[in-house]
C-alpha cells in the first residue's frame, strides 16, 4: 500500500510517497496528540506573569521561567510538578525572596489546574483509534514524556487506555529509547510508525533509526520542543488525526 501526501494549503515543494504495508506497530504520543495539554501550561504561565507583574514584563518573566525550567530539567524532567517547582523558584528569585506566601499559593493552584487536565480526546481520536484497533493489523502503543503518575492519570481520564497494548512514560525521547521500544515490541525500526505533534521528540529520533513518522503539528508548541524541520522519505505530514485512517488504509 502506498500513501501519497498531496500538497494542500501548505507550501510543499514535492510529494512524499510512503510505503506502509510493512508497518506492524503504531506508536502514539499522548499530550497534544491524543488530547490538549500545552494550552493549560500557557494559561498557567499567564497567571504566573500576572502574579509577578510588579517585578518585570511578561516577556522578561517568560525568559526567566524558561531558564529555570531548563536548569531543572535534569533533576525534575517534564510535567506539571516540575513546572510548579520552576514557577516557585522563579518567583522567589525575581522578587529577591520578598514574595509573600499567598501569591506563591496562587502559583501552586495554577499548576494544580494542569494536574487536573481532563484529557478529553481531541476530535476524531477515539473513532480513529477504534478503527485502527478493529482492523487487527497493528499493535498500538503510547510513548510519552512526563511524570509517571500524572501521565497515567491523564491516560485513565481520557478513557483511551484500552486501545493500547503497551504504554511507556519516559524522561526523554531519543533514538536509543525508540530502538529499545522496537526491541520490546519485537519489531524492526522500519516496521514502526510514530504519530505525534513534536518534530523534535516524535519524528526526528524515529527517522534517525529508520522508522516512519506521522507529524501532526499542534496549535501551540513549547519552545523547548521546537526544532528545525526537514523532509524525509519516512515522513508524512498530516493536519488532522483522522488522516491516519487513509495513511494506514483502514
Amino acid at each position: 500500500m502506498y500513501y501519497m501526501l498531496q500538497p494542500s494549503n501548505r507550501d510543499w515543494s514535492f510529494f512524499h510517497i510512503i510505503m506502509t504495508d510493512n508497518i506492524k506497530a503504531v506508536i502514539f504520543d499522548a499530550d497534544d496528540t491524543l488530547w490538549l495539554n500545552e494550552p493549560l501550561f500557557r494559561g498557567a504561565e499567564q497567571e504566573c506573569f500576572a502574579v509577578l507583574s510588579e517585578y518585570g514584563s511578561a516577556q522578561w518573566l517568560n525568559e526567566e521561567l524558561y531558564k529555570t525550567e531548563m536548569e531543572n530539567m535534569e533533576e525534575l524532567g517534564y510535567g506539571a510538578k516540575a513546572f510548579i517547582m520552576s514557577m516557585l523558584e522563579t518567583a522567589y528569585r525575581v522578587s529577591d525572596g520578598k514574595i509573600d506566601a499567598s501569591r506563591l499559593m496562587k502559583l501552586v493552584e495554577a499548576g494544580r489546574r494542569i494536574l487536573r487536565n481532563p484529557a478529553t480526546p481531541l476530535d476524531g481520536v477515539r473513532e480513529t483509534l477504534t478503527r485502527i484497533k478493529a482492523s487487527g493489523r497493528y499493535s498500538m502503543s503510547i510513548l510519552t514524556k512526563g511524570e509517571l503518575l500524572d501521565q497515567n492519570h491523564k491516560i485513565d481520564r481520557s478513557g483511551l487506555r484500552g486501545f493500547f497494548d503497551f504504554i511507556d512514560v519516559v524522561n526523554e525521547k531519543t533514538p536509543e529509547v525508540y530502538s529499545e521500544l522496537c526491541n520490546r515490541l519485537d519489531i524492526k525500526p522500519e516496521e514502526m510508525l510514530m504519530v505525534g505533534n513534536s518534530f523534535r521528540s516524535d519524528i526526528d529520533p524515529v527517522l534517525k533509526i529508520g522508522g516512519k513518522g506521522v507529524y501532526i503539528p499542534s496549535s501551540m508548541t513549547w519552545q523547548h520542543e521546537k526544532a528545525e524541520e526537514y523532509e524525509h522519505p519516512g515522513l508524512i505530514r498530516a493536519e488532522k488525526f483522522p488522516e491516519l485512517l487513509d495513511i494506514l488504509g483502514v
